[in-house]
């Protein structure tokens, strides 16, 4: 390959625009504004050439002029942004690694969000190969106590919102196997909160084992969390470091920097 072709995929074909990037990542990394020199000088380029770049992106919003001689970021970047993340669906994210961390370990990939005092299918990657079958369909619900991502949610809840849901919900159980009780409850969410990985045995329908590993937002947040199903003797804990790494991977898309 060329350099010519090299370069072209990797910067602007147009002049100023390169510069314009670089003005906007000089700006992105200060907190407080920064003076025309320091730009200049950060950036390479004749004090008049930056100053003629920032004058047109002031025009455009996209930096401000607080003091004479000084920039920082304009709040049009502020407002694009957040068109961005409005647009942005933990679904659509999710779909294509979750089918490919399906093609790994041919077992169901689900992704459940959290509705009250429940959790919710939203996508589900599966295949007849998995020799599973579904019962719970995408639109199916399930109690947070007894399913792999609900303890996900349920950790992430500080000890009194934890004592609130057990009144509400009795912490009824499905299988021999549900915790019904809150203090073993409480220690399987200790485990899940010190590791970032929650576990399902058998606890919502036997035969069944499941493994969840939490989604975030840009802000942190658990929005969401990704979870392997498949039939109890077969679940695999090899399958733990693809299934983080796909759970980091779709956080990172949503914004989240760990």
């Amino acid at each position: 390959m060329t350099k010519s072709a090299s370069n072209s995929s990797s910067t602007p074909t147009v002049q100023v625009l390169e510069r314009m990037f670089i003005l906007l990542d000089i700006l992105a990394a200060h907190e407080q504004p920064v003076s025309l020199k320091q730009i200049a000088e950060a950036a390479g380029l004749h004090p008049s050439t930056a100053h003629r770049i920032l004058n047109d992106l002031t025009l455009g919003r996209f930096v401000e002029r607080p003091e004479a001689g000084t920039y920082r970021l304009g709040m049009r970047l502020l407002e694009l942004g957040n068109l961005v993340k409005g647009r942005l669906s933990v679904r659509d994210a999710a779909l294509a690694p979750m089918r490919d961390l399906h093609k790994q370990i041919q077992q169901p990939v689900n992704l459940s969000v959290r509705q009250g005092d429940e959790i919710v299918y939203i996508e589900r990657a599966y295949s007849e190969r998995s020799g599973m079958q579904v019962v719970r369909a995408i639109g199916g619900r399930a109690p947070l106590h007894l399913t792999s991502v609900g303890k996900l949610f349920l950790a992430a809840d500080d000890p009194q919102k934890l004592r609130a849901y057990a009144t509400r919900t009795g912490l009824a159980g499905q299988t021999r196997n549900s915790l019904t009780q809150l203090p073993k409850l409480e220690a399987e969410l200790a485990l899940a909160r010190a590791s970032g990985i929650a576990r399902d045995n058998e606890e919502l329908e036997l035969g069944v084992r499941c493994m969840a590993a939490g989604i975030r937002d840009d802000h942190g947040k658990l929005i969401a969390g990704l979870s392997i199903s498949a039939p109890a003797d077969r679940l695999d804990e090899n399958w733990l470091p693809k299934l983080k790494a796909t759970a980091a991977e779709i956080s990172q898309s949503l914004g989240f920097n760990p």
